[in-house]
């Protein structure tokens, strides 16, 4: 009886929100038929759910929206997960829903992640607030700014290569490791190290609860998890009062306590863990998916190898650590990435929501509508990259005007733009 109740609480509030979506819904059809346009065409399944079984019997959510981008083109409708959506599959229409008219959508998450991450977060905001916090977080991690933090990268990087001596390592683990501690690095400075390991177990606790059913009771992960982000901001928030009384540092947190961005400490406190979310799991997939791919091609390690030797040698016969300036030589190396974050798409899509109706090729995207940009299926549409499903650096050997660059949205534009090496 007990399992039932539960299983009713659960339940009852998911249909009651899918039959409150199912009405918005038949209004957005109605506004669309009232100014004219079409919606782009499509389905919306069955009435309330959608097509949100479909899309979970896939054993891949991109089979399912391969499907329909070669039924329906490049801008479809359907209705999935209690929302009416719109996909958009082109690189122009990525950039019209992320750049240009970034400002006609806002993105959406459960109300359940605002909570957890911070509701001031970046990810949760538009209009001035987020063209200010993005523009710190893009001058925190500008070149200027990271070109003297290299050297500590590579100790972080050697610590974490003679830690594996020996020893069978989980790829996946080792490299969201590796990345937190960059993150914490570039966000912190090497002065606030004594917080390290408390900062990493608690941000531990609250990546096991982020996908956890948000039910707050004792026992459960997500309880776990919102009370070790309550535990992580009030240690940011000692880093934070310290470091308004010296007023100085060049990493992210310095940026954010710069008394000219006015910013309370609560923003703060919601963005630089914010910022740690972001950092970790993204970094760390790309390069597990890169040292995959290395592994499945010999001739492409050969020659990352030996560009990786070449400089390591210079810098063993001159005695200097790494510099920014070796990283700009490492022009294999940058391909390699390229290719990866291309052929894994870490990100298969975003979500967005359109703040008013808005005309997009003589289609309707309705107020209230989630937007998603499929990025998967914009670096895989073989019209843009023959083969696409091959592992090839040497896609990304051409000079920056290539019209590849602009095919190419590994991630939505935040916290940084995307620029080929040059």
């Amino acid at each position: 009886m007990g399992a039932f109740l539960l299983f009713v609480c659960v339940l009852a509030p998911f249909l009651l929100v899918c039959a409150v979506r199912g009405r918005r819904r038949q209004a957005g059809s109605s506004e669309a038929a009232a100014c004219g346009l079409p919606l782009p065409p499509g389905s919306m399944g069955w009435p309330y759910v959608g097509e949100t079984f479909q899309l979970y019997s896939s054993k891949n959510p991109n089979v399912f929206f391969n499907k329909k981008r070669n039924k329906y083109g490049p801008i479809f409708k359907t209705h999935i997960l209690g929302c009416p959506c719109v996909m958009v599959s082109s690189p122009e229409a990525a950039r019209f829903v992320l750049v240009t008219q970034a400002h006609l959508f806002k993105p959406t998450f459960p109300a359940s992640k605002e909570r957890m991450l911070g509701p001031q977060a970046i990810f949760f905001q538009q209009g001035d607030y987020h063209a200010h916090l993005r523009r710190i977080v893009s001058r925190a991690f500008s070149p200027e700014s990271i070109r003297a933090s290299v050297p500590a990268i590579e100790a972080i990087a050697l610590r974490s290569l003679h830690s594996w001596d020996g020893q069978f390592v989980n790829t996946f683990q080792e490299m969201k490791t590796y990345a937190l501690n960059v993150a914490l690095l570039s966000i912190f400075g090497e002065e606030e190290m004594r917080y390290i390991e408390e900062l990493k177990q608690c941000y531990l606790t609250l990546e096991k609860g982020y996908n956890s059913m948000p039910v707050n009771l004792p026992g459960t992960l997500f309880h776990k998890a919102m009370k070790a982000r309550k535990r992580l901001g009030a240690i940011v928030a000692h880093i934070i009062s310290a470091r308004r009384e010296r007023q100085r540092g060049n990493d992210l947190l310095g940026s954010f306590v710069d008394g000219r961005e006015a910013l309370t400490d609560a923003q703060i406190a919601d963005n630089v863990i914010g910022v740690i979310f972001a950092a970790r799991d993204t970094t760390a997939s790309v390069l597990t998916w890169m040292v995959k791919f290395l592994g499945d091609h010999p001739a492409v390690l050969k020659a990352v190898t030996e560009e990786q030797l070449q400089i390591a040698k210079e810098k063993e016969a001159s005695g200097e650590p790494l510099s920014w300036a070796d990283t700009r030589r490492m022009k294999m190396t940058s391909r390699v990435i390229q290719e990866t974050m291309r052929v894994a798409s870490i990100l298969s899509f975003t979500f967005r929501e359109a703040v008013e109706d808005v005309e997009y090729q003589g289609y309707l995207i309705p107020k209230g509508w989630k937007v998603l940009p499929l990025f998967r299926n914009i670096h895989h549409n073989p019209d843009h990259f023959p083969c696409p499903e091959k592992f090839d650096p040497s896609r990304f050997e051409v000079s920056i005007t290539n019209p590849l660059f602009r095919v190419f949205v590994p991630f939505p534009p935040f916290p940084f733009p995307v620029r080929p090496t040059s």
